[in-house]
């Protein structure tokens, strides 16, 4: 079964790049396991910290697992650099666990394509850092004004 084209397609510009970026990032946050799927081409392949993924339900289920260990995830992603169809992309989110510690987790992503725009490879990096709940940063999506805009991220 063939899935949708998501736009926008490779090669990128650096404004589609920018474009799909944020696409990405609407996406995560809306923490919908299914939706964010889609994204995906049918065989994806992903290497999630030390985590092998193959599959939209393999992506569903790690998804699912996440999101019930990563409460109240919010997701800031940011362009690093683009060529073709391919992406490398910088990004941090802030959650709590189940007894209330609140974290941030930094991390960098490379990001393949095929030619209808769907995902066909990702390896992310990740590294958790424990803050306080007043040393957060996000507090839901990204504000219109901030959006799609190629904005960088703050890692420090």
């Amino acid at each position: 079964m063939m899935s949708a084209p998501r736009p926008p397609l490779p090669p990128f510009t650096h404004e589609t790049a920018i474009q799909k970026v944020q696409a990405a990032e609407d996406a995560w946050n809306t923490r919908d396991p299914e939706q964010v799927s889609l994204a995906y081409t049918e065989d994806s392949r992903w290497r999630n910290r030390d985590t092998f993924v193959t599959g939209r339900a393999e992506i569903v289920a790690f998804l699912t697992a996440k999101w019930q260990r990563e409460q109240d995830y919010v997701l800031r992603k940011s362009l690093w650099g683009f060529r073709g169809n391919r992406m490398a992309v910088r990004f941090q989110y802030e959650w709590h666990d189940a007894a209330g510690q609140w974290f941030r987790s930094y991390g960098n992503e490379l990001w393949e394509f095929d030619e209808h725009g769907l995902m066909r490879r990702r390896e992310a990096s990740i590294n958790d850092l424990a803050i306080g709940e007043g040393e957060r940063r996000y507090f839901g999506p990204r504000p219109e004004a901030e959006r799609g805009a190629g904005h960088d991220i703050e890692l420090f």
